[in-house]
């Protein structure tokens, strides 16, 4: 069954100037990453690349050679998009981020994989002595070696788990646990390129470079992944104010602190989070605020879906907390004379609860989408009607159990066409800012009927949580 909730029209406030400033930063951070091939290639080619291509043997180790380079830059790439470097993030998104990182990711690890058996082969058309015979000279002769094969079974590991398949089967604390030794696979790697990489040391441009990359993400890693953190916890001393339910398995911790006014956080993000409540407390959790920073004070909502989040139902008041971030694209823009859509979907409706009252969409009118399954009261209902009370806020609920299809709507709603239901749900869908969140494959099929029914694709805002 559909239920709304509607308030009158209100004025809108002023409309202030654009923000553009992540789109700049989208565009020198892919430049940059761009540039970094072009320079790896020009240094292959000035390291004699192409002339050592004649001949069989030459043509082999040289081939190798820029495999190896190359997999060296993408595994640098791959250390930069994950450092949370804040403008970067706050560019792309930690789900365009992440999907980037596994691209970079399998092609490192495939470049990898060729650079050991060209080189191999290029050895033995050189000096043959058989394959497995040459594969343990070139070990446990060549300086670094066994640190570099070290590394690259570390690597393998990390890229086995990151197979889909294989990622449905871990929790996602070890799945993480196990991604963290991608950097001591990295670290692993660098003695071998610096005493037998001659591409990495043979000239001054090329030490400058390698040295200037790898010491770059270092220092984001420990600055960005670490000291940042580190700072922000320290400094906001953020803990456990109460613990209350909001429906079946779900829980809303509210947390106090200092200075929290001076976060530079807005409704839509997310951080990672630590509770420091005993056993477990160093494996971080990824939850968005499900209402606006108000003070000095948060507030996370959390269903109980079986990772570790079953513990936060019985956290004590003043526990201490330690957080990451904030994290993600997903907020309003610099508010338009636009109306706005929103879906929802289970817990996703912790981030739209947030967004809807952000200052840039309180002031415009709001259509949310609500896809629950029914059978007790949806979260946040009662605070969605007191929204709409004093705001122009318009909830639909979608109840009802799924369809045999892809879709955002439930199996009694879901006709042929989501495009032509969202039309009818929402008639001025073409002109909205449009905003999701959701279980992954239902905020597909969302942005698939919102693109089908006409809305703009740069008004899309969502952010997949998948991991």
């Amino acid at each position: 069954m559909t239920v709304t909730v509607t308030a009158p029209q209100r004025s809108r406030r002023p409309v202030r100037g654009s923000r553009r400033a992540s789109r700049w930063w989208a565009d020198a951070a892919g430049s940059a990453a761009a540039g970094s091939v072009i320079i790896v290639l020009a240094l292959w080619v000035a390291g004699q690349g192409v002339q050592n291509l004649e001949g069989a043997d030459g043509g082999l180790a040289s081939l190798g050679r820029l495999t190896g380079l190359l997999a060296a830059d993408l595994m640098l790439l791959q250390v930069l998009l994950m450092a949370r470097i804040p403008w970067v993030e706050r560019a792309y998104g930690q789900d365009a981020l992440a999907r980037r990182h596994r691209w970079f990711g399998f092609a490192s690890f495939w470049l990898m994989a060729a650079h050991i058996v060209l080189v191999t082969l290029g050895y033995e058309a050189t000096a043959p002595m058989g394959l497995l015979r040459q594969v343990w000279s070139l070990v446990w002769t060549y300086p670094g070696m066994l640190l570099a094969t070290a590394a690259t079974a570390l690597l393998f590991a990390v890229v086995l788990t990151s197979i889909r398949a294989a990622r449905r089967r871990l929790r996602y604390e070890s799945w993480h646990l196990i991604h963290l030794y991608a950097y001591l696979g990295v670290g692993l790697a660098l003695p071998h390129q610096l005493w037998t990489g001659a591409d990495f040391i043979a000239t001054p441009w090329a030490r400058t470079y390698w040295w200037t990359l790898y010491l770059t993400a270092l220092g984001s890693v420990l600055m960005f992944r670490l000291g940042l953190p580190a700072w922000r916890s320290a400094r906001h001393r953020l803990v456990v104010e109460q613990v209350l339910p909001e429906a079946p398995g779900v829980v809303s911790v509210h947390l106090s602190g200092r200075r929290l006014h001076q976060l530079p956080v807005r409704a839509g993000q997310f951080f990672l989070w630590r509770f420091l409540d005993g056993p477990g407390w160093s494996r971080a959790h990824p939850y968005s605020l499900s209402a606006p920073p108000a003070g000095d004070r948060l507030r996370i909502t959390v269903k109980d879906l079986g990772d570790g989040s079953a513990r936060l139902a019985a956290l004590r008041p003043g526990i201490r907390v330690v957080i990451e971030g904030p994290y993600g694209a997903m907020t309003a823009p610099a508010a338009q004379p636009r109306p706005v859509v929103m879906f929802a979907a289970g817990i996703g409706i912790t981030a739209i609860r947030a967004l809807i009252e952000d200052p840039d969409i309180a002031c415009r009118p709001v259509t949310l989408l609500y896809r629950t399954r029914g059978g007790h009261e949806p979260v946040f209902a009662r605070e969605l009607a007191a929204i709409a009370a004093r705001q122009p806020l318009r909830v639909v609920y979608l109840h009802g159990p799924r369809p045999p299809r892809a879709s955002f709507l439930p199996a009694h709603l879901a006709g042929r066409s989501d495009a032509a239901a969202l039309r009818r749900l929402v008639p001025d869908v073409r002109d909205c800012d449009a905003f999701i969140c959701g279980p992954v494959p239902w905020m597909r099929a969302a942005r698939a009927a919102l693109l089908g029914a006409g809305t703009p694709r740069d008004r899309i805002h969502a952010e997949e949580f998948a991991w």
